[in-house]
């Protein structure tokens, strides 16, 4: 007794590929990025004599050497975000 085994069947016919319509997309356009300004340690601090005195307020959450930008309407520190808004009068 033997057996047979049955014959594999064929493989379908592969599907006939449509040619995708293709669409471009418009390129993009980088914008000009402003350069970044570094401010000069020199700016921050005042030397009248022998005294060294800071022109500008520290962060009360980072401590010394965290100097707060000014702004029109708050004072910000950039390194843990902490912002103090001044009066409007």
């Amino acid at each position: 007794m033997s057996k047979q085994q049955p014959a594999p069947a064929p493989a379908p016919a592969p599907a006939p590929e449509a040619a995708p319509a293709e669409e471009k997309k418009p390129e993009k356009k980088e914008k000009p990025k402003a350069p970044k300004r570094r401010i000069q340690v020199g700016k921050l601090y005042k030397v009248d004599g022998g005294a060294v005195s800071r022109l500008r307020k520290e962060c009360p959450r980072c401590g010394r050497g965290y100097f707060m930008a000014q702004h029109k309407n708050r004072l910000t520190c950039g390194h843990c975000g902490y912002t103090t808004y001044t009066s409007k009068s």
